[in-house]
């Protein structure tokens, strides 16, 4: 059975095969609902988007970016305190949640994610387009946001948050964004309006954890631009409102997609 709500977000119970298992959500701002196919912790497992009528949507083209608060929308992937690697599969049609794979395996994390972890809707950062002072091209994903409230944001949940910096992220060479943000319904919301708001000890343990995250792997570290230092609130909306516009123009045709779902 799928229970549907006009007023209420939903978020995903674990269920196994292909049954839908919803329920309400309060922390989320904006109404979706999501239905499990496959098995958990198999390749086999989805996380389907639905709108009103119980139509498939897609999470990265379908939800807005800007929230009813005047912040913006998170699709949360992976919430804080867990391992498995989910994200929004970009190449697979209308875009649901799936866990990343790597040389065929399913892949998780070496230790937890201290943070909620998703991206936001209607971004793109371009692999087409060199940022002019990094001298390095987008990673072909919606931007990326690193939640640092006091909740644990389940996986699928569209929560608004509010940008408070972000940090410029080179891996494999590639431009890779990270928006610190917080919930705007968090009780840290009242205090962090900015980058400097946030203590040192919390922006530095994502820094480090983002530097370190692959070196099990036997990858290299990950590096920072701008000296390694987060940019301002006001910085990380320009980054975010470029990303935008990014996103439109390759809905519009005018970038080159690859193997993107777009339709």
């Amino acid at each position: 059975a799928c229970a549907t709500s006009s007023a209420t977000a939903f978020s995903p119970l674990a269920t196994r095969g292909a049954a839908t298992a919803l329920r309400p959500f309060a922390a989320a701002l904006y109404s979706v609902a999501t239905e499990t196919s496959g098995e958990a912790a198999t390749e086999s497992f989805r996380l389907n988007f639905k709108g009103e009528g119980g139509a498939a949507i897609s999470p990265w083209h379908d939800i807005p970016l800007k929230g009813e608060g005047g912040g913006y929308n998170m699709v949360v992937e992976i919430p804080k305190m867990t391992k498995a690697k989910m994200e929004v599969a970009t190449k697979e049609p209308n875009n649901p949640i799936a866990q990343d794979i790597k040389k065929g395996n399913l892949r998780d994390y070496h230790g937890p994610i201290f943070w909620n972890y998703g991206c936001l809707p209607q971004t793109w950062e371009d692999p087409n387009e060199e940022h002019p002072e990094l001298k390095v091209f987008g990673d072909d994903d919606p931007i990326d946001v690193v939640e640092i409230g006091s909740k644990s944001l389940e996986m699928g949940t569209v929560t608004e948050v509010k940008p408070l910096g972000v940090l410029a992220m080179i891996d494999d060479g590639e431009l890779d964004w990270k928006v610190l943000a917080v919930a705007v319904d968090d009780p840290l919301a009242e205090e962090y309006n900015d980058i400097d708001d946030v203590p040192d000890a919390v922006k530095a343990g994502i820094r480090e954890w983002f530097r370190w995250y692959k070196t099990p792997d036997d990858k290299p570290l990950n590096g920072f631009g701008f000296d390694e230092k987060y940019l301002d609130a006001k910085e990380a909306v320009s980054v975010i409102e470029e990303t935008h516009e990014s996103w439109k123009k390759l809905k519009a045709g005018d970038s080159d997609a690859g193997k993107l779902w777009l339709a």
